[in-house]
């Protein structure tokens, strides 16, 4: 069984569909300056749109988290059921679900605002030892950051990795919940010791490093901390880069890209969290969800392993919100 810990939330995508017609006012005046798209609610998170999409690939798959129960919790439980996602696992609480607001983009990228004072999901606490059968962890996202489940989330991680189960870690940035971007970095690099693999995009990895498009950040900057970070415990770091594809560095020092499936985009609401899925689905296929594993892939395996996560994250972009291929959307 793999277990994906973290925030499930609801997400609040426009439609532009939707939007109000103009109308004009008294004295001429126009309101289309003011006119508000609808906001139709989806299921979200990054941990819960990746253990979503791992139950639809068909690998066993335990959610832990903490739900609220209104009625947006039960929504959120009842994706989870209908993916095949065992929910044991998961603490209900009494607070508000989560809520982010996204802003879609001419090119489909997608940007947040959050509403999470208070809420269920970052009350999570430190459960008993995860069962025997749990191969894999996964985590990511804003239950690293928000306190006090943040710190619970970290515990997790450190207390199953020295165990022997399989850890991966997808950041996931989000500048805007991160009130100390110095002390997140460090905190960053306190976990890559705990990490068997850590998948991120260009954007994240080079917020990380604290540069950017302005500030002269570039891919040669992203492979040198990539490099680093190898250096401090990954077997093998996937890094995301939009339709130029996905390239993988391992620890060995190994680096194998493949280019992005052509799709028209409709957004790329999930498409991150579907590769966090893909990767670990497709590891297992090839008996490498362990570190010694990874390290043992050559580059024929990487080629598989990353082509199948590109394709998956074009269904996902081909559609609005996160809604994750079936495996046999992917049969080939």
């Amino acid at each position: 069984m793999i277990v994906v810990a973290g925030e499930a939330l609801i997400d609040l995508v426009p439609s532009p569909q939707n939007t109000p017609p103009s109308v004009e006012g008294p004295g001429g005046i126009s309101t289309s300056d003011v006119r508000l798209p609808a906001l139709l609610p989806r299921r979200g998170g990054g941990p819960y749109n990746t253990a979503v999409a791992l139950g639809r690939l068909g690998s066993p798959t335990a959610f832990c988290s903490r739900i609220s129960t209104d009625s947006f919790g039960e929504a959120l439980l009842q994706g989870l059921n209908g993916g095949g996602v065992d929910t044991t696992l998961v603490q209900r609480g009494s607070e508000p679900t989560t809520l982010a607001v996204a802003d879609i983009s001419p090119d489909g990228s997608a940007g947040y605002g959050f509403y999470a004072d208070g809420t269920a999901d970052r009350l999570f606490t430190l459960p008993p030892e995860l069962p025997a059968t749990v191969r894999a962890l996964s985590l990511g996202t804003c239950s690293l950051v928000l306190e006090p489940g943040a710190s619970a989330y970290e515990s997790l991680l450190r207390r199953e990795a020295r165990r022997g189960v399989f850890t991966a870690l997808d950041p996931n940035i989000r500048p805007g919940l991160i009130a100390d971007p110095d002390a997140y970095r460090a905190r960053f690099c306190s976990w890559l010791p705990d990490l068997a693999l850590v998948k991120l995009s260009e954007e994240d990895a080079l917020w990380l490093v604290g540069s950017g498009a302005t500030t002269g950040g570039t891919w040669e900057t992203v492979t040198a901390a990539a490099k680093e970070w190898l250096d401090a415990g990954p077997a093998a770091i996937v890094l995301t880069r939009g339709g130029d594809g996905l390239t993988v560095l391992t620890r060995g020092g190994g680096e194998l890209t493949v280019p992005g499936e052509r799709v028209t985009v409709v957004d790329t609401i999930g498409a991150g969290d579907t590769v966090n899925a893909a990767l670990l689905h497709r590891l297992d296929a090839h008996d490498a969800l362990s570190y010694a594993g990874v390290a043992a892939l050559g580059d024929d395996d990487w080629h598989d392993i990353l082509h199948f996560a590109a394709r998956a994250a074009a269904v996902t972009c081909s559609r609005a919100g996160a809604e994750p291929p079936f495996a046999t959307e992917l049969a080939a």
